[in-house]
């Protein structure tokens, strides 16, 4: 069963700032960037489970799961299955302190 995809203010701003962050040295990678994101995100909507729970002390941050970004490894897309929707909540690279980032 697909499901609709629902990107949050907060994933999208995190997408554009890659973006920006790539692309200061290289466009064509920035580009390649927001493509691979793009795909991985429609996949979600038809395969939701095909990302890892991610287990946080934190009980706000339960339910979450998170999918590399496609050629892009160390990005990470967290979101959420809900019953109608996949929730797409932010898009972090994997080296920064997660749980502190995901509480803002």
């Amino acid at each position: 069963m697909k499901l609709r995809v629902v990107k949050h203010r907060k994933a999208t701003r995190d997408a554009l700032q890659i973006f920006t962050y790539i692309g200061e040295n290289n466009l064509d990678a920035a580009a390649r960037f927001l493509r691979a994101l793009d795909q991985d995100i429609r996949r979600l909507g038809e395969m939701p489970g095909i990302g890892a729970e991610r287990d946080f002390d934190d009980p706000a941050l339960a339910g979450l799961r998170s999918l590399p970004v496609s050629d892009f490894t160390n990005y990470l897309i967290f979101y959420r299955i809900m019953p109608s929707e996949v929730q797409v909540l932010r898009v972090l690279h994997g080296a920064r302190d997660l749980p502190s980032v995901l509480r803002e």
